[in-house]
């Protein structure tokens, strides 16, 4: 059941108008995150002042299509990935949203463009760019050359901004000459959800566990984001990248940093990004010996997922004959600080894998000394399982007495489903 949108109060800032303009509007990413996340934001009440009139999104394509056209493409493309407590939402949100044909190479179709969005400064204008960073570049030195950069614009650049450091780096140089840096907002995605920003809430909003999250209590923790699609359409952009750069420099590197960073003054995106920097600047360096001893690179093979008979990724449509790149990889990194020294991190992540999960795993140290022996089942290990994607949620592990007589234990879990507790769509 659709839950009526909430009344802003006279009180609450007001959204003024906007024109979200997003490259790669037809793609996977917007269909699959971007705009299901939009709808969830529009039905609870976030662009609840806004119409259609006001508040418009404008995607753009290759596709030929109408805008008619575009909304029947659409809708089939994101039927599987809307929140059933807002998909009947979905036929008043697509009055938002526009389609303007476009490629992104091309510097005259931009003039489509300006004649899609309003000329009027006072509307904030968001370019999103969700392609890949190769053209990052000539698309906003094409914005600026059609005159559509001005001082109330945003520049949202998605993960990941270049190849390596050097590209990062001409990408950064190239986008500071048309957009101021209070402009520029360099995001990776996975940041958004509701249990990654509850890390912060978990470790700095209870005393409980800050004097255990430290070396001398944990064991070790375990980061995983594991898939069970190919790579389906994306093996043009996939095979340059690799899962390596796609996943783990980015998604898994900011929650190994949530995970492990030092309590920041605030809240404030300064002061949280100086305590993640702290953290990268502590990871101990790889050599030839470590990446031998502690990263394993591989490749999905062909088999049966779910009755159905897939290709390994070598044969998947678009990947080069005799391709190396990786689908999986795992690695084992450690943090050179106090808190942290001698405590393993393991990384991992992979597409076809047996199901879809995302998860943190943190497990504390075994006890020092059992006064149990010989009692019926083992005692385990504290741990505390952070639950990312299908089902976002915590589960402590705890050793308890089971009823009777004796001392029997078994390990049992407090747990807490956020879906639940919360009653919110998931994002």
């Amino acid at each position: 059941m659709v839950q009526p949108r909430q009344k802003r109060t006279a009180t609450q800032d007001i959204i003024p108008p906007l024109d979200l303009v997003i490259f790669g509007g037809s793609g996977d990413l917007a269909a699959r995150k971007l705009l299901p996340a939009l709808l969830i934001r529009y039905q609870t009440g976030e662009l609840a002042l806004q119409t259609s009139a006001q508040f418009r999104i404008i995607c753009l394509g290759q596709r030929p299509l109408d805008r008619e056209s575009f909304h029947q493409f659409l809708s089939e493309k994101v039927a599987d990935h809307l929140d059933p407590s807002v998909a009947a939402a979905w036929p008043n949100f697509l009055s938002c949203i526009h389609y303007v044909c476009l490629d992104a190479a091309s510097p005259k179709d931009y003039l489509a463009l300006k004649a899609a969005v309003r000329e009027d400064n006072s509307v904030v204008r968001i370019f999103y760019l969700s392609t890949p960073p190769d053209l990052f570049t000539g698309i906003v030195e094409n914005l600026a050359s059609a005159g559509l950069v001005h001082k109330n614009c945003r520049l949202v650049l998605e993960k990941p901004l270049g190849r390596d450091l050097a590209s990062a780096r001409a990408i950064n140089a190239h986008v500071q000459r048309y957009f101021e840096e209070r402009q520029i907002f360099r995001i990776d995605h996975y940041l958004g959800k509701e249990t990654v920003q509850n890390l912060l809430a978990l470790r700095f909003g209870n005393v409980l566990f800050e004097p255990l999250w430290r070396r001398e209590w944990v064991s070790d923790v375990q980061i995983t984001i594991a898939e069970d699609i190919g790579v389906g359409s994306r093996a043009g952009y996939y095979d340059r990248t690799g899962a390596l750069r796609d996943m783990l420099q980015n998604h898994l590197l900011q929650l190994l940093c949530i995970v492990a960073m030092e309590p920041p003054t605030s809240l404030s995106p300064d002061a949280v990004r100086d305590e993640k920097l702290k953290i990268i600047k502590a990871l101990k360096p790889f050599g030839p010996t470590e990446i031998a001893n502690n990263v394993v690179r591989g490749a999905y093979r062909a088999g049966m997922v779910n009755g159905t008979m897939t290709d390994a990724y070598v044969d998947e449509d678009g990947v080069p004959a005799g391709s190396t790149t990786e689908t999986y990889v795992a690695l084992k990194a450690e943090i050179n600080s106090w808190r942290w020294a001698g405590v393993p991190f393991f990384l991992r992540t992979g597409k076809r894998m047996p199901e879809r999960v995302a998860e943190i795993v943190v497990r504390f140290r075994a006890l020092p000394h059992s006064i149990f022996p010989g009692v019926t089942g083992a005692v385990h290990p504290n741990t505390l399982h952070i639950s990312l994607q299908p089902d976002e949620g915590l589960r402590l592990r705890l050793m308890a007495k089971t009823p009777g007589e004796g001392m029997h234990l078994r390990a049992t879990e407090l747990e807490l489903d956020f879906h639940e507790a919360f009653k919110t769509p998931r994002m």
